[in-house]
C-alpha cells in the first residue's frame, strides 16, 4: 500500500486481501456478544454503501429519525464510529461483499 492513498482505496485494497485469502467467504463470523438487530444490519449495509441517513429513510420506508437511532445503536454496539471501521466489520462479518460496496 502506498502511503498516500486515499482512505477509501486502503479500505478497499483490504478488504480485497480479505476476500481472496478466505474460502470461507460467505459464511458469517458474528461475534456472540454483538447482536445486531436484522433491521440494524439492513441499516448498516445500507450505510456501507455510502447511502445518507435520508436515502436510507425513504428506501426502507422508516422515519430519518430512526435511521438515526438505528446508526447509533449500531456504534454504540460496536464501539465504532467511522464508516470506513463499520465497512471492514460488515465485510469481515459476512454481511456484505468487498465487490458490493
Amino acid at each position: 500500500l502506498v502511503v498516500n492513498q486515499s482512505e477509501e482505496k486502503i479500505i478497499k485494497d483490504t478488504l480485497k486481501l480479505h476476500h481472496y485469502g478466505h474460502s470461507d467467504k460467505h459464511q458469517h463470523r458474528k461475534h456472540p456478544e454483538i447482536e445486531l438487530t436484522p433491521r440494524e444490519i439492513e441499516v448498516l449495509i445500507l450505510v456501507v454503501k455510502g447511502y445518507l441517513n435520508k436515502e436510507i429513510a425513504e428506501k426502507l420506508h422508516i422515519s430519518l429519525t430512526t435511521v438515526i437511532t438505528h446508526r447509533k445503536n449500531i456504534t454504540d454496539k460496536l464501539g465504532m464510529k467511522s464508516v470506513s471501521a463499520l465497512t471492514i466489520y460488515a465485510v469481515m462479518n459476512g454481511y456484505i461483499e468487498p465487490n458490493r460496496i
